[in-house]
């Protein structure tokens, strides 16, 4: 019996199935994809599904959306749709929509022309430009600004732009990839994202689940990471993980998804003592031990005093940290969760070196 393209790539290690499939699909497994992008790993059918689609639509140009929280895995299916097309020997340019300032994104995307605004001393080619012939990954589509989502309708419809400051249309053969982890259809209703944008977007649309609703993977995914961790990390002493640690892994609900199951693991390979990674070695919130009290009448004052600028700091950097893990590492989420404006919480990131 032939394997599938699914059951080819979610593989733990990427390992062949026993019975060799057609060369066809061998070659295209090996593009799918490179270890630069990493792998899918996975077994639950929703992920085998959302592969079989993939397999189905790479051979065409058109437009697909990947739907999903922060962490899921969007991504990785977007590299997998680009390298298993025509395409693949052509870029795939991503944009992240929402970490671009609302007065720059129309520059970013479509370039602009000498003298378009200040500071432009020099004509420049935008993201579609360097897309051509291959793939445009907007990824954070949902964030988009009103003003700029005509313009992406117009791209999708007509495949043509036209750079700021130049009076040119410009033709571009593109394939347009979306991901959003919004959920569109409420956007549409509340009038944040046009209804025929959206429908331009949706013409094959793939929802990626939380790593809760794939739980049966917990457990292959943590394995696979183990491995990656302990060889970067050279952690050679390290054998794998005690059965509560596994257990309690795979209960936990994972609000940050496979990105933060990575991170969770790595942090775990770091600090671990060794020989087996076990349930004291992972974060308390996962091992279902509550959080200390932070109520400032639940630690009082130490009679020697403390250092409350490195207190302070301290607290400050917890909470970073948390809201980058809840969010998957989404800095616009994050800022949101902490009331900053993004660039503050980058530069603190940077200057604090999280």
């Amino acid at each position: 019996m032939t394997a599938s393209l699914a059951e080819i790539i979610f593989t733990p290690d990427g390992a062949m199935p026993l019975q060799e499939p057609p060369s066809g699909v061998i070659a295209l497994r090996r593009t799918l994809l490179p270890t630069s992008r990493g792998k899918i790993i996975g077994h639950h059918p929703r992920i085998r599904a959302a592969l079989a689609t993939i397999e189905r639509v790479a051979k065409s140009s058109c437009t697909v959306l990947i739907s999903g929280g922060s962490g899921t895995g969007k991504e990785l299916i977007v590299a997998a749709l680009h390298d298993a097309s025509p395409r693949s020997r052509a870029p795939l340019v991503a944009v992240n929509c929402g970490a671009i300032p609302e007065a720059l994104i129309e520059s970013e995307l479509f370039g602009h022309a000498k003298g378009a605004f200040t500071g432009a001393h020099a004509a420049r080619h935008g993201r579609v430009a360097e897309a051509e012939g291959g793939t445009l990954f907007l990824d954070e589509i949902g964030e988009l600004p009103l003003s700029m989502q005509v313009k992406i309708l117009r791209l999708l419809q007509q495949r043509e732009y036209s750079p700021v400051g130049d009076s040119r249309t410009l033709k571009c053969d593109i394939r347009i990839v979306a991901a959003t982890n919004r959920d569109l259809e409420q956007e549409v209703a509340e009038g944040r994202f046009r209804e025929d944008l959206f429908y331009r977007l949706n013409v094959i649309h793939e929802h990626l689940p939380a790593l809760h609703e794939r739980a049966s993977d917990i457990v292959v995914l943590a394995e696979h990471f183990f491995r990656v961790c302990t060889e970067r990390a050279d952690r050679r002493d390290l054998k794998g993980f005690t059965p509560d640690a596994l257990e309690a892994m795979s209960v936990y609900e994972w609000p940050g998804n496979v990105r933060a199951l990575e991170n969770t693991v790595e942090r775990a390979v770091l600090l671990s003592a060794g020989p087996l990674i076990g349930l004291e070695d992972l974060p308390p919130r996962i091992r279902g031990v509550a959080p200390a009290p932070t109520e400032t009448s639940a630690r009082p004052l130490p009679d020697a005093g403390i250092d409350l600028r490195a207190t302070v700091e301290n607290y400050e950097n917890d909470l970073i940290r948390q809201a980058l893990e809840r969010t998957g590492g989404n800095k616009n989420r994050a800022a949101q969760l902490l009331n900053v404006n993004r660039t503050t919480l980058v530069e603190m990131i940077k200057r604090k070196r999280i």
